[in-house]
């Protein structure tokens, strides 16, 4: 069967499941009905949680300039101090403690280690993750680290650009040697990447996240780039960048270290808007255009077909060497999974006369509503609808497309509006929060003990509320509220409570 055809008969599959599949729904659900090794941790990120932008040699991150600069962030508020857990992390590590979390995924910030992208390391930085990471392990908390959270030296992008030049792959994969040496002999999970379809379409396509780079509606948005090329060769640059890293870990540290490597994708499912065959391909090319797009050249050497034809020769080719290398360049893969969304295929050329991006390339669109009505109900982001069944599916388009890969589901919530109408007490009571974790997991168990999905982790976005990038502090994740009008306190959500129950039970 041609891989297109494959995908194809996939995502009917995982259709089926979403629309007609047994979750489980009325099981009573907690530790005890996962598998005995399965890993509960929370996640956050460097950028959205240290602050301490200043402080201990840290050097310049692109995010730092990015929010700084008028309008870009829709609060108008930065992360200079964020949730300042660089300084309050012992209170945090006891929170997860108290919950009963057997992990912690963290990223380590680029510039705090090599504060000019390259060279001189910062030796209070190494101090510091190995304070974090010594201070996880005596709580009997495991730390998974993500090397790259978005946090790009500024010095790289003053110097060349950053991820638009290839000489990126060599500073990369130096910087991530440095964190294999000096914390691998305690840090066992790795990812080289958190999202980076999304912060290649986002800070290359669109222009909405750092560096702010797009060509869209005529450059009234950005000041430069190129929507229809540059997108390509930072994803290009960032896989041959975890290919080397991967292959620095495998033949330096693997051995002695005994640690694995994976990166962390975004995932939004889809489901066709009809049952149309244009619509369920479109459908296919959506995913290809997310998933694949990272996802395939690791495990079978090349970008999707879908891409190759519809990008052509704006699509960069691999060598023998590298695609090589690339394939198989992983121990297991992360899961980054929020919400679910119709597609749709796009019989206009309306779409691609205006963008002429990465959009326009997948031949589709997507929303999520049809017919006046919406996926789910929303929380507060207005992409995230809670659609539960959409996870089942999507695991089990991961086990049957990828050959039943180890997957750690690297990220998963919602978000609550940050209203200063909203009182602490009222907060608290974050029952829609309760559900959506609730109904997540149900579908997760269902996908591991009912569909045979290979799942061994699963991380909830996230452990406090937290600078949110372009969205700044108006949107809450946490399971813990985080006063930011008062010294930054921090107070169980009742999800935070539901998870110790759920964690403690038994």
């Amino acid at each position: 069967m041609c891989l297109r055809m494959k995908g194809i008969v996939l995502l009917a599959w995982g259709i089926v499941l979403l629309l007609h599949g047994c979750c489980l729904a009325h099981a009573t659900i907690n530790r005890t009905t996962f598998p005995k090794d399965f890993v509960f941790g929370t996640a956050s990120s460097a950028y959205q949680y240290e602050g301490a932008v200043k402080e201990d040699g840290r050097g310049l991150a692109n995010w730092d300039k990015f929010a700084h600069t008028f309008g870009k962030i829709t609060d108008f508020s930065n992360a200079d101090v964020a949730v300042n857990q660089y300084h309050l992390y012992e209170g945090d590590i006891k929170l997860m403690k108290d919950m009963g979390m057997d992990a912690y995924r963290f990223s380590i910030s680029w510039p705090r280690i090599y504060p000019n992208g390259s060279g001189q390391i910062n030796q209070a930085g190494i101090d510091h993750y190995n304070a974090l990471i010594n201070s996880l392990l005596a709580h009997g908390i495991q730390p998974y680290v993500t090397l790259y959270h978005w946090d790009l030296p500024q010095a790289l992008e003053d110097k060349y650009n950053g991820w638009l030049d290839s000489r990126i792959i060599n500073d990369f994969a130096t910087y991530a040697e440095t964190c294999f040496e000096k914390f691998g002999d305690r840090v066992k999970n790795w990812m080289t990447f958190n999202e980076p379809h999304t912060f290649t379409v986002q800070g290359y396509d669109v222009g909405l996240q750092a560096p702010g780079r797009c060509s869209i509606l005529l450059k009234l948005f950005c000041r430069a780039g190129n929507s229809a090329t540059e997108p390509y060769i930072v994803g290009h640059n960032v896989l041959l960048s975890h290919a080397a890293a991967f292959d620095i870990y495998k033949r330096k540290y693997k051995a002695k270290q005994n640690g694995r490597i994976g990166i962390a994708f975004d995932v939004i499912w889809y489901v066709p808007g009809t049952n149309k065959t244009e619509d369920i391909e479109a459908t296919q090319r959506v995913q290809d255009f997310q998933l694949g797009w990272f996802l395939d050249p690791i495990m079978f050497g090349d970008y999707p077909s879908s891409m190759r034809k519809r990008v052509g020769d704006r699509l960069p080719t691999f060598t023998k060497i590298q695609s090589a290398s690339l394939k198989g360049s992983i121990d297991f893969v992360g899961i980054n999974h929020y919400t679910t969304w119709y597609a749709w295929h796009n019989s206009t050329s309306i779409i691609g006369v205006l963008l002429n991006d990465t959009t326009a390339d997948s031949g589709s669109i997507t929303l999520p509503w049809k017919d006046g009505k919406a996926m789910g109900d929303r929380a507060n982001s207005i992409w995230l609808y809670i659609v539960p069944e959409g996870f089942r599916s999507l695991l089990n388009y991961v086990k049957n497309r990828y050959g039943n890969p180890l997957v750690i589901v690297t990220e998963n919530g919602m978000d609550d509006p940050n209203s200063p109408f909203i009182s602490l007490k009222d907060a608290l009571k974050d029952e829609k929060r309760v559900k959506y974790y609730n109904d997540y997991l149900t579908n997760l168990l269902a996908a591991i003990k009912e569909d045979g999905c290979n799942v061994k982790g699963y991380f909830a976005w996230s452990l406090l509320d937290n600078w949110e990038w372009a969205a700044g502090y108006s949107s809450r994740f946490g399971l813990y509220f985080v006063d930011y009008n008062d010294n930054l306190k921090r107070y169980a959500k009742n999800s935070a409570i539901w998870f110790k129950n759920f964690l403690t039970a038994g």
